[in-house]
């Protein structure tokens, strides 16, 4: 067997596997998380027994030491069963993936060795005041001795209230430019973290909530990289691997609603002219409409996870793939929407109905807004194209 067949049989395995407990674990849950809003630790711990938390974490602090590949192929057979569930391993994954690119070993041995036994960690970043613009703090670190002292209005973080561990960003002590912030480790156990209620259209079970930092006081032995390394850590650490997950859940939430509607087609019959729905001609038409929409994301999402897996290997900065990523996820989250669109109309009642496929359309509307929101994503790509700067970190004149 040649080396690329073989490479290409690896994932498949491992998309066997994935699948394999999203049958057994996950998708069972699916109904019960939506409609309690309850986060999914039990998947998770199911994700992480089988090493699937750890799937970045190189060998030696307990993970599977896989690619982004593998990642992306997990957050999409995950989405499959469960989006809220796909959307905590992926900011999860994202931030044991921040701690292995920028922590020291001391760091590592704490927060990234635990994550086979079920520690989850989250991303704690957006702020109500910038908007979309998840990027961008105001609110800035203190320094008391040799702790840090947090204050802060999260507007979205997953996992709010219920993750082990906080990967925070903010503005470092003194700050002269939006551009000088650093990131913390927070445990989730310091007091002054207060967790806000979620109660949403969609992903309920993802608990994107508001999170207060009220005086939290962080030890300086975890903030993560140098101070004022912020930048650096966002546009490498965090942006990549966020986006790759993004798109490839939105992209499993598509594949599941055509899977569903096309299940519901096939096996619904109308009686009164003895036809199938699959018979009528506009009914198959929608049906490939989304199967030709799904399909052109599928080899993007390979290229992208292999590109991001060169660039790292290279040692090059990841933020290289910015846009094209970005591009993905805006496409990524329109076909979405589209192939649940099309699920409904092509179910009728039945899809209109409390069920699996209504569920997946209220989820599907997440991935337009999630940051960075397809409006402002466009934007990004509109600038590129006409040579205008992105003004990401703009401050008067930054």
């Amino acid at each position: 067997m040649s080396k690329a067949l073989q490479v290409r049989s690896d994932y498949e395995v491992y998309r066997a596997e994935v699948r394999d407990i999203v049958e057994r674990v996950i998708k069972p849950r699916a109904e019960q998380v939506d409609r309690e809003g309850r986060f999914p630790r039990e998947n998770l711990q199911a994700l992480a027994e089988a090493g699937w938390n750890g799937v970045l974490i190189p060998e030696e602090w307990g993970g599977r030491g896989l690619d982004h590949v593998a990642f992306a192929i997990a957050a999409e057979e995950i989405a499959k069963g469960c989006a809220s569930t796909a959307l905590v391993y992926v900011m999860h994954v994202g931030a044991v993936q921040t701690i292995t690119l920028y922590g020291n070993d001391d760091q590592k041995e704490r927060w990234l060795k635990p994550v086979r036994q079920g520690l989850i960690g989250t991303y704690s970043t957006s702020e109500k005041a910038t908007g979309g613009h998840w990027w961008f703090n105001l609110s800035e670190a203190a320094r008391d001795g040799e702790k840090y002292i947090l204050n802060a209005e999260k507007s979205f973080t997953t996992s709010a209230g219920q993750a082990d561990f906080y990967v925070f960003q903010t503005r470092s002590p003194g700050a002269q430019k939006p551009t000088d912030i650093s990131f913390f480790i927070v445990d989730g156990k310091l007091p002054g973290i207060h967790p806000g209620v979620w109660d949403a259209l969609g992903v309920r079970g993802n608990h994107s909530g508001s999170l207060r930092y009220e005086n939290v006081r962080v030890h300086a032995r975890d903030r993560l990289g140098r101070e004022g390394q912020g930048k650096e850590i966002v546009e490498n650490g965090v942006s990549p691997v966020y986006l790759i997950g993004l798109g490839s859940v939105w992209l499993g939430v598509a594949e599941a609603a055509l899977e569903e509607a096309t299940r519901y087609a096939k096996g619904t019959i109308h009686r009164d002219f003895n036809k199938r729905l699959t018979d009528y001609q506009v009914i198959r038409q929608q049906l490939a409409e989304a199967k030709v929409l799904i399909e052109s994301l599928k080899p993007w999402q390979i290229h992208l996870a292999q590109q991001l897996d060169a660039l790292q290997a290279a040692g090059r900065p990841q933020v290289e793939l910015l846009l094209p990523l970005v591009e993905f996820k805006i496409h990524a989250a329109e076909v979405a929407n589209q192939a649940a669109r099309v699920a409904l109309d092509v179910s009728g009642g039945y899809g209109y109905k409390r069920g699996v496929l209504e569920r997946l359309y209220r989820d599907a509307r997440a991935g337009i807004a999630m940051g960075p929101s397809n409006n402002i994503a466009r934007e990004w790509i509109g600038k590129a194209l006409v040579g205008l700067p992105l003004e990401l970190w703009y401050e008067g004149g930054e």
